[in-house]
Order: structure tokens, then sequence, then C-alpha cells
């Protein structure tokens, strides 16, 4: 009788405890780009993949200004991951560049920033329309040019590649505008031209080229070694000839890097599951974009700017990838 009442307790237990251990989900949200760039298809499969094979977890890619806007969401605690350019996350970790604060003039650094996973080359795509005539970056003194949303890495990147041609916002007329905005205008002829940071492809370009006859502006090898003197994440690219259409010839350039990033209190097993499950599956990513064919082990860890969380690297560390 004393047996049958102990199971009996263990199984009331049971009844209790097993419910409320199902309903207990984990809600996450990974904030992405436009929808017109490359974060939002491949944070949207990534979501769909976490989602599906994470046990108890439920991510949904959010929509954002991207790089420098996704840090601030971050830094909020509004969101848990981030699809962010390397050199912004650099920016940040350290302070510096926008991280600064401006009032008492000193660094005001994310510390709280860690690396998951390096994942493709982020290619800076400078496009006018045949019909403007401008043959270089140059020859954009006094245009009107679309440098990427306020706040986002796009912006960054235009600013100083137009620094390395003795160019800024004092002798051009820049635009704020996301990648949508900017092929619109590109199209219409409203902007000269238009700074695009985004794997290539990229939709917004696509775009553009479905009805106008583009023409993707050089970053020449040199000038791409100038860059790297004084922010050395910079690396040398080359778009191929026909990545768009009417695009007949290679075009050098410059890129970054996109990568994940995340916060130091997330949950180190939580991080461990979302990185191992990303590479185990990461074939999801390859049909997502043209760019996930990029994502690879080989390169997970290399360049990362930050220290990388304790969840990520124990994965790295089991499957022996350095």
């Amino acid at each position: 009788m004393r047996r049958r009442l102990l199971f009996l307790a263990v199984g009331v237990l049971l009844a209790v405890a097993w419910p409320v251990a199902a309903q207990q989900r984990v809600f996450l949200s990974l904030a992405t780009g436009g929808t017109a760039g490359v974060y939002f298809p491949l944070g949207a499969a990534l979501a769909e993949l976490w989602s599906g094979r994470v046990p108890n977890v439920q991510v949904t890619a959010q929509t954002s200004g991207a790089s420098v806007a996704n840090i601030r969401l971050l830094q909020r605690g509004d969101v848990a991951i981030a699809m962010v350019q390397n050199d912004i996350t650099y920016y940040a970790f350290n302070g510096i560049e926008m991280f600064m604060d401006r009032i008492a003039n000193q660094p005001a650094p994310v510390a709280t920033l860690r690396g998951m996973a390096m994942l493709y080359p982020e290619t800076i795509q400078v496009v006018t329309l045949r019909s403007k005539n401008i043959n270089s970056i140059a020859e954009l003194r006094g245009r009107r040019i679309a440098v990427g949303a306020p706040g986002s890495g796009t912006e960054v990147n235009a600013r100083q590649i137009l620094r390395m041609f003795e160019l800024g916002y004092y002798n051009t007329r820049p635009d704020f505008l996301n990648f949508a905005e900017a092929a619109d205008q590109v199209k219409d002829g409203v902007v000269d031209a238009a700074f695009i940071t985004a794997g290539h492809p990229t939709a917004a370009v696509q775009d553009i080229a479905a009805s106008r006859d583009l023409k993707l502006l050089p970053v020449p090898r040199e000038v791409v070694e100038q860059l790297r003197v004084q922010w050395p994440y910079y690396t040398a690219v080359t778009i191929p000839a026909n990545t768009y259409r009417g695009q007949t010839e290679a075009v050098d350039t410059v890129a970054v890097m996109a990568m994940l990033v995340t916060r130091q209190d997330v949950d180190e097993a939580l991080v461990y599951s979302l990185t191992r499950t990303m590479w185990e599956n990461v074939d999801r990513l390859r049909a997502a974009h043209a760019r996930g064919r990029d994502v690879t082990t080989a390169t997970a860890r290399r360049g990362m700017p930050i220290t990388m969380h304790a969840g990520a690297l124990r994965f790295y560390r089991e499957f022996g990838i350095r």
C-alpha cells in the first residue's frame, strides 16, 4: 500500500510538472536589416531554422536599420542576436567612431557584445546609371549620392571611401536612404549614385538592373590598400562579370565581413545550441541567398574583431574549428 501511494505521488508530481516544463519556451529576436538587402533573407532563414530545430526556442527575424542600429538594439536588450558588419562591431566594442560619447569626448564601449560567427563578405557596391556618364568615385564631387540609412554601416563605409578620393559631405550632396529607397531614386535619376553594402548579388541592385542600364564604380586596389592602413577590416574583392544584368565586366571593389553578434548575458547553453544548429544545417542558408554559399566553418572564426561568446567558443573547440 505504501509503495502504491509513493507511485501515485510521483505520478501526480510528474503530471503537474510536465505541462509547465513543456510550456517553457524561449522567445528571441534576431535583428537583420532592410528587406532589399542580404541580412533579411539570411536572417529569416536562420530564424526559421532555429525555431524548427532548437527545442523550445522561437526566433523572429526583425527588420532594422542594419549594423549600427542593430548594435543599439542589442545594447538596449531589445534583441538577443544581430547581424552586423565586423567593422561596426569593432567600433562598438571599443567605443570609437559613432560610439564615442561626443559630450564627454571619450569612448563609450558596448563591452557586453560577444561574437558568434563570421558569415560572408559584404561588398561595397557604388551604383550609378550609364546615362549619368560617371566613371569613377572621384567624379561624384558635387553630385547627389545615396550614402545609406542614418546610423547604418553603409553610411560609415561611404564616408570613409569618399575620404580616400578627397570627397566628403561638404563637397557632395548626401542623401541618407535605405537600400530600397536608394534603388528607387537611382532608377528615377534623382540621385546620381548610391552606396550599397551587402553581399552580391543584392536585391536592391538587381532591382535597378532589371529596368535600367547600370554601372558599378570601382574601388581600385591601391585605394583599398590606403583604406586598410586606417581601417584594417576592409578587404579587396571583385564583383564577377554578369553578376547583374548588363554588367559585362568584372569590377574591383572593397568589402567588410558580416557576422553574428550576441550579448555576454545570453545563456551559454542556448548560444551553444544555436551555433551548433546553424553549422549543422548551413545548407539552409545556402538555399536562402547566393551569399549563403560563402558561409563556411573555414572562416567562422577568422577575423573575429571582438571576444567570442562562451557558448559559441565551446562549440568551435568541441568540433576542432579554429
